[in-house]
């Protein structure tokens, strides 16, 4: 039972950052109809942002989360504005060839960048972990858990209650009616793919301490970002964030009770399984983001 509960508690502040990656990738698939393949490079983006904030520059590490997401944001702003627009009604494998070449080209900019060796980013938090009774939990990955439950809450708000939020919906279920009350689609589809991937960013400057920093480390985090969405049900962003706990819940007792070796594949066994049942996925709502 100890060990049982070690592994929820794991399992759980995981799950926080993998929602995080299945709410970016959702919004952007659900909205924009586009399979973003550099959702994992914006991963990687914001894990090696705060690596060098902190690391290199030695800012505050607080400060440094602020700006690794801000910078992701824009980085997600300036590639839908220099890519996606120019493809806006082209088909999807042209839109596809083109965002596989910008995985590609952005992989390879972060290992000439950053070169191949992986980095380690050292955070301000106590090394001495918090014991609960027969659960130990370190306080950095306390930290991200709760810093991955503000960022889901603020991203369901924002989508619920704000009018960015209601024009984000209005595109989702219908474009061109939301086109002749007004909404600018062009902005809804930059800040759809901007708050995807200051998500993204988030949850690699979050694992970064918790990890280690290396060029492919947004390839996992594609992988597990698509096979949230799937199995939490497209345009569900409570879908989406019950599957990231779900996926992680999944590696987190494969790798205890079963091998560490099949972390991953027992997550994706899962998936599998509910998706032979329910192949529209667990949450699936039509046309609706929310």
């Amino acid at each position: 039972m100890d060990q049982l509960l070690q592994h929820a508690a794991n399992a759980m502040i995981i799950g926080g950052t993998y929602a995080l990656l299945g709410i970016g990738l959702t919004l952007i698939f659900g909205i924009m109809k586009v399979v973003n393949f550099t959702h994992g490079e914006l991963y990687s983006f914001g894990a090696y942002m705060m690596y060098a904030w902190v690391m290199l520059i030695g800012a505050d590490f607080m400060v440094s989360l602020v700006l690794a997401v801000v910078l992701g944001i824009a980085l997600g702003a300036l590639v839908e504005f220099v890519l996606l627009r120019r493809l806006r009604g082209a088909d999807i494998d042209t839109t596809m060839l083109v965002m596989i070449g910008a995985w590609i080209a952005m992989q390879n900019t972060e290992q000439l960048a950053w070169s191949g060796v992986a980095k380690s980013i050292v955070s301000p938090f106590p090394a001495d972990p918090l014991v609960l009774g027969p659960v130990s939990i370190s306080w950095t990955r306390l930290f991200v858990f709760v810093v991955a439950l503000v960022l889901i809450a603020a991203t369901y708000a924002l989508i619920q209650r704000t009018k960015l939020g209601k024009a984000m919906r209005a595109t989702f279920q219908d474009r061109q009616a939301a086109a002749l009350m007004g909404v600018q689609i062009n902005s809804i589809h930059t800040a759809t793919f901007a708050l995807g991937s200051g998500l993204a960013a988030a949850a690699g400057a979050l694992l970064g301490p918790v990890f280690v920093v290396y060029p492919t480390i947004g390839d996992s985090a594609s992988l597990k970002a698509f096979a949230i969405v799937i199995l939490g049900g497209l345009g569900s962003i409570p879908g989406a964030t019950i599957g990231g706990f779900i996926l992680a819940f999944a590696e987190e007792l494969g790798a205890g009770y079963v091998s560490s070796g099949y972390r991953d594949a027992m997550g994706f066994l899962l998936i599998i399984l509910i998706l032979i049942f329910k192949p529209t996925g667990l949450f699936a709502q039509k046309e609706r983001i929310g």
